[in-house]
């Protein structure tokens, strides 16, 4: 079952077409829209919107690539702010996790757990992302914190992040950025794609 969006939700996929988005490089996106699931193929795609401290909501299917091993198996990524990637990748029946399977901030943090479902079954991320904070000066005070629920478990939590990772869109930190999604060859799908931004911080009033 899918999670419907909040009133406040910004939805990025609409099922119909990619109008919301663009090539990494601004052009059209060109990835393949059927029956309300994109597919990944012709290069890295990324939101016209951008945000900073957001909720975002996300169902992915990786394909079946029985003799595919690591990083050749359904290979995807998610890039917060495009800066800061959660790995997308057939990890099922993986005992211990490490910082390039499915559900790790990538090369930083492994998951805690491994929730993943076999390939050609829906899983869902559902993120709550703090991004850096950066003083007067340009200098990072607090780097982005992840929390990070794979199919309903937590696998992040509240994790503070060491920097952007590789392969991201650019470094300034202290900048809304958008979602990107890698292609990374494989034929990994999307859907019901929405992100509800948060407020900065809360009152300060009792």
């Amino acid at each position: 079952m899918t999670l419907a969006p909040p009133s406040t939700a910004v939805v990025l996929f609409n099922g119909k077409d990619l109008s919301n988005w663009t090539q990494r490089n601004g052009d059209a996106a060109i990835w393949e829209v059927v029956d309300g699931v994109m597919t990944a193929g012709g290069g890295d795609i990324m939101t016209q919107e951008r945000f900073t401290d957001f909720m975002l909501h996300l169902e992915f299917m990786t394909p079946n690539m029985p003799e595919a091993t690591g990083q050749a198996k359904g290979n995807s990524g998610v890039f917060l702010q495009g800066r800061y990637e959660i790995q997308v990748l057939d990890s099922y029946g993986i005992e211990v996790p490490g910082k390039g399977d499915c559900g790790a901030i990538y090369n930083q943090f492994a998951p805690l757990v491994n929730a993943c479902k076999p390939p050609l079954e829906w899983q869902t991320y559902d993120v709550i992302f703090r991004a850096a904070r950066v003083d007067p000066s340009g200098q990072v005070a607090e780097n982005a914190r992840v929390t990070l629920l794979q199919n309903g478990v937590v696998i992040q939590n509240n994790t503070q992040l060491l920097g952007v990772t590789g392969g991201s869109a650019n470094e300034d930190v202290g900048a809304p950025g958008p979602l990107l999604l890698q292609d990374h060859g494989n034929p990994v799908q999307y859907r019901n794609i929405w992100v509800a931004p948060l407020p900065l911080k809360g009152s300060d009033k009792y």
